[in-house]
This record gives structure tokens, C-alpha cells and sequence, in this order.
């Protein structure tokens, strides 16, 4: 999805300009879309999302042990 960044704002494909800018401001919105992917490719995951991972498999084995006692 087009996002525009001096405006803040997500854009449809048909709110773009047919050239591919922002009707607002007039800025290239598909070269930023682009650096955008670039920059989500290099993402990892949170601490606190791994941290619920480790704690959820934590319990369920606590659970498997739990259930043969």
C-alpha cells in the first residue's frame, strides 16, 4: 500500500497521481513504497514477542509434565 511521507497518510493505488505521486504534496510515492519493503526485509522480532514464545513453551511442557505425575 502507497504511503506518503511528508503527508502521513496511506494512499489507494487510485488516489495516486497517474504518475505515481501524492495529490497533496506532489512527492514520489512508490520510491518511498519501495525503501519501505527494503526496510521491513531487515526487521526482526520484538524482545517482548520472543520473550512470550520461550514462556508459552515454558508452561505447555510444564503442562506435558504436569499430565504424566
Amino acid at each position: 500500500m502507497p504511503w506518503c511521507e511528508p503527508c502521513g497518510r496511506y494512499l489507494t493505488p487510485s488516489s495516486t497521481k497517474a504518475d505515481g505521486t501524492c495529490p497533496t504534496c506532489g512527492s514520489d510515492v512508490e520510491a518511498q513504497e519501495r525503501r519501505t519493503n527494503e526496510h521491513l526485509e531487515e526487521e526482526r522480532a520484538p524482545w517482548h514477542f520472543k520473550l512470550l514464545v520461550v514462556a508459552l513453551i515454558a508452561y505447555l511442557a510444564w503442562r506435558i509434565v504436569d499430565l504424566f505425575v
